[in-house]
């Protein structure tokens, strides 16, 4: 069954952002895995997952009205 999800892609990661953000279509099931693969976006290139706020893996499977919010690896000294 089609539902829909909220994306945010921080940082380098915002080229990602796919035109339909606010409501980005899925089937219900999918893993953060096969999202980052929809999306273009390497697992290298993903940090840090959130889901609804908590962090996630990607194995996390999503059922529709998430608010996903996806990380590049940040470097600082």
């Amino acid at each position: 069954m089609k539902s829909h999800i909220q994306i945010k892609l921080f940082a380098s990661l915002q080229e990602f952002t796919p035109p339909s953000s606010d409501k980005y279509p899925i089937d219900e099931g999918l893993t953060i895995h096969s999202l980052l693969e929809q999306l273009n976006i390497s697992q290298e290139k993903a940090k840090l997952i959130f889901i609804n706020g908590v962090k996630a893996d990607f194995a996390a499977t999503l059922t529709g009205g998430e608010r996903v919010g996806i990380f590049p690896p940040v470097g600082g000294g």
